[in-house]
């Protein structure tokens, strides 16, 4: 009789104790989530970022605050969230650039890959391939055979070492087999275009809209292996004959590692539900980018194996960290 008096106590007492949990559980999140944006206001990511998390925070009856915190190509922000608590209340906005801090530093104060869990995917945009109009150059053949003709004279700006700029044109530049020399910029690289100084750059289209409208710069191509629907006359990399040069820009949600697998999926699913409203949809259409739905497990190995083609093409490209 006492055996099963103290079994039905312990069962009791898990009970109340699995309550409990449920309950914690159901409560998240009861206070506004901090969402770290590592690259200044008015980036790709962070304009992505804020269409896609104000949806999110109508579905979680919450505020989530975006808070810019640039610095090192990045490495600031995802620095702070590495070492947060992994409680659901501060989080950060992931990228392509993610992978490419390997890249830039030699030592990083975090593991992109262990010490985040990549929670939901906003969507991808290509990369513009643009040059000055003063250049004369209207197609990627124009630009390849001025290249081949003038070894080692062509130039491509970026946004510094490491960056989705930088990687995207060394991209092109391994699979067009041309001899052209990088020039990275902390700021102003698009506006060198402009002037004509820098022969071409590749970047995102939501972060160009303005850098177009002023009519100094000819867009040679978008990076992804199909066209753009903001940009139905331009040609992909693939069509122009390099596939070999495709890239694009994502950007998505991440946590730090050990954060429970119920806010994960709570978060991710207000995610997907926000990418499927009609409104969301329209404002990430004129940014350019496309949404893309894929569970945590899809989304993890999608960063898994963006991260391993950085690190190859770095190699490739012998591109050495600057630290």
């Amino acid at each position: 009789m006492k055996t099963l008096r103290a079994f039905c106590g312990a069962a009791a007492t898990a009970l109340l104790i699995a309550g409990t949990a449920g309950a914690h559980a159901q409560s998240w999140p009861t206070r506004a989530i901090r969402v770290i944006s590592p690259y200044p206001a008015g980036s790709a990511s962070d304009t992505t970022a804020r269409v896609v998390l104000d949806q999110v925070s109508q579905s979680l009856g919450q505020a989530m605050v975006v808070e810019p915190q640039p610095g090192a190509g990045g490495v600031v922000g995802f620095a702070t969230v590495a070492r947060a608590a992994p409680d659901g209340y501060t989080l950060v906005t992931s990228s392509t650039s993610m992978a490419n801090g390997v890249v830039l530093h030699s030592h990083l104060p975090y593991d992109p890959v262990r010490d985040f869990i990549p929670v939901a995917m906003f969507g991808t945009q290509p990369n513009l391939l643009v040059a000055s109009k003063q250049s004369g150059f209207k197609t990627v053949a124009d630009l390849v055979a001025a290249a081949k003709a003038k070894p080692g004279t062509l130039t491509f700006a970026s946004a510094g070492i490491g960056s989705t700029s930088h990687m995207a044109g060394e991209r092109f530049r391994l699979a067009t087999h041309i001899d052209v020399r990088h020039i990275p910029f902390r700021e102003n690289g698009l506006t060198e275009v402009m002037a004509g100084r820098i022969d071409f750059y590749f970047i995102p289209l939501a972060a160009a809209a303005s850098a177009l409208a002023s009519g100094k710069l000819n867009i040679l191509a978008v990076s992804t292996a199909k066209r753009s629907p903001l940009l139905p006359n331009v040609p992909s990399v693939a069509e122009a004959g390099y596939p070999g040069a495709e890239s694009s820009f994502w950007v998505g949600l991440s946590a730090p590692a050990k954060t429970p697998m119920n806010v994960v999926n709570t978060l991710h699913d207000a995610t997907e539900q926000a990418l499927q409203k009609p409104e969301v949809k329209d404002r990430l259409a004129k940014l350019g980018i496309e949404p893309q739905l894929m569970s945590v497990d899809q989304f993890g190995k999608f960063f898994k194996q963006d991260y391993d083609s950085t690190l190859q093409l770095a190699k490739d490209a012998n591109i050495k960290p600057t630290d």
